[in-house]
């Protein structure tokens, strides 16, 4: 999931092939951000002068489902305070307007793709901690499993600190080289 910030009226839009669920998901993270604007370190008026796209990438496949409501809250977060997203991390879970973390399905599913993929540490609902015994104990074992209750408790293990981005900077992310000038479009 990806989100991105800039200058602009205030805006949201949100692409890929999305159903009405993951739509509202995206709703409810912004929502959430802007509450905690304050302890996040973010002006609050800075939501009011900048348009938020949030994009879900992954060609012409329909996705929907609560299950991306924590990710769509990191990315925003993410996004409006430069702090970036650890890349060793992956984390499922429905969220309410209050930032609280809802139960899910299909955890024994999510886990197994993310081992697949090499990731080694998953953040997921409290509620959903018993389904942990439906994997195979050699997954398991090779695990660490972060049961969370809040968006606050996700935030604190999804994101960085700051300072903590040891030659990560937006520009290197985005593989530009340090000083260089945006690139223009040819007239």
């Amino acid at each position: 999931i990806e989100a991105l910030i800039v200058e602009g009226s205030k805006e949201l839009k949100i692409t890929g092939q999305l159903g009405e669920v993951m739509r509202e998901s995206a709703e409810a993270a912004l929502t959430y951000v802007r509450s905690r604007a304050n302890s996040l370190g973010i002006d609050p008026r800075f939501f009011d002068t900048h348009a938020i796209h949030i994009h879900v990438p992954a060609g012409g496949v329909p996705k929907d489902g609560p299950s991306a409501g924590i990710t769509m809250a990191t990315a925003l977060a993410s996004a409006a305070t430069g702090r970036l997203v650890r890349d060793d991390v992956a984390m499922t879970g429905e969220i309410s307007l209050r930032g609280r973390v809802l139960p899910i399905g299909g955890i024994k599913e999510k886990a197994l793709g993310a081992h697949r993929a090499g990731i080694r540490t998953i953040l997921l609902p409290r509620r959903n901690e018993i389904e942990l015994d439906e994997l195979p104990r050699e997954v398991f074992d090779e695990m660490t499993f972060i049961p969370v209750d809040t968006l606050d408790e996700v935030l604190a293990h999804a994101l960085r600190k700051p300072g903590d981005q040891p030659g990560a900077t937006l520009g290197t992310v985005l593989g530009l080289p340090i000083g260089s000038e945006p690139i223009q479009a040819a007239e």
